[in-house]
C-alpha cells in the first residue's frame, strides 16, 4: 500500500456548523482508485465538496500529502450546461483546465495548448474537440471535461458520478478508460458512482457512507453478500 495522500483525523462536515457525517478517521493512498457510494442524501456530496476546499469543514482536521505539498485536484462534475449563446468549442472547454496554472488575465501558451490537445487525445475527444460542446452527446461531454481535469496536471481526479446520463455503451468505456489512465499516470481517482458492478470491476478501495458513518475498506472487504446485506438493510430501513 502506497502512502496516505489524503488523511481525515475525526473530521466532521456539514453546513453552517452543523455535521451532517463526524468521526471521519481514515486515508486514501496515493495512486489508488477509490469508489465513493452512498444513498442519495447520505452526505457525498458534502465530503466531496470539504476535500475539494469548496466548503469548511465543521470539525477535525484533512492532512494532504503530495509531492508538492498541497495536491493539485482534476475535478469532474456529474453536468455542466453552459449558454449556447455562447459558442464555446470542446477544446475551448478543455483549455479551462489550464486558467489557474496560467493565471487570470493571460493567454494560454502555445505549449499549453499543445498539452490540453495531448489531454483531448488521451480521452478520445480531439476528433469532436473542434464542435460546439452544447452539440456534443452526453458521453462526449464527460470526455472533454475528463480532457479539461486532465489539463490542470492533477495528482488527484474526483470524478462526480461521470456516467449519470451516459447509455450503457459509453459508461463502460468512460471507467475502462478511467482505470487506464489511472495505471499510466499514476493518478489518485476519487469516484463517485451507484454503479455497483462497476466499483467490483475498477475500484480498489470503498468508501461508503450509512447510516451517519462512513465505511472504509477494499472491494473485496465491503462487498461480501454478509456486508452488503447489512448495508442495503440499514439503507432500506
Amino acid at each position: 500500500m502506497n502512502p496516505p495522500i489524503i488523511t481525515l483525523n475525526n473530521l466532521a462536515i456539514g453546513y453552517d456548523g452543523q455535521a451532517v457525517l463526524s468521526g471521519i478517521s481514515l486515508a486514501i493512498a496515493r495512486d489508488s482508485f477509490t469508489a465513493l457510494l452512498g444513498a442519495n442524501g447520505t452526505g457525498k456530496s458534502t465530503l466531496l465538496k470539504t476535500l475539494l476546499g469548496l466548503q469548511p469543514a465543521v470539525a477535525g482536521q484533512i492532512k494532504m500529502n503530495a509531492t508538492g505539498g498541497t495536491p493539485v485536484f482534476g475535478y469532474v462534475p456529474q453536468a455542466i450546461q453552459f449558454d449556447p449563446l455562447y459558442p464555446l468549442t470542446g477544446f475551448d472547454v478543455a483549455l479551462m483546465g489550464t486558467f489557474q496554472r496560467v493565471g487570470p488575465m493571460k493567454f494560454p501558451s502555445r505549449a499549453e495548448k499543445d498539452f490540453v490537445h495531448e489531454c483531448l487525445q488521451a480521452t478520445a475527444a480531439d476528433e469532436f474537440a473542434k464542435k460546439k460542446f452544447s452539440q456534443l452527446s452526453g458521453g462526449q461531454k464527460q470526455r472533454v471535461l475528463i480532457a479539461r481535469a486532465l489539463a490542470t496536471k492533477p495528482d488527484i481526479l474526483v470524478l462526480d458520478e461521470p456516467t449519470a446520463g451516459v447509455d450503457v455503451a459509453a459508461t463502460h468505456s468512460l471507467l475502462e478508460f478511467i482505470s487506464r489512465i489511472h495505471a499510466e499516470r499514476n493518478l489518485t481517482v476519487l469516484l463517485v458512482t451507484h454503479d455497483l458492478p462497476l466499483v467490483r470491476k475498477h475500484a480498489q478501495q470503498i468508501l461508503w457512507l450509512h447510516n451517519g458513518a462512513v465505511l472504509h475498506g477494499t472491494v473485496a472487504e465491503l462487498f461480501t453478500p454478509e456486508r452488503m446485506a447489512a448495508i442495503f438493510e440499514m439503507e432500506v430501513g
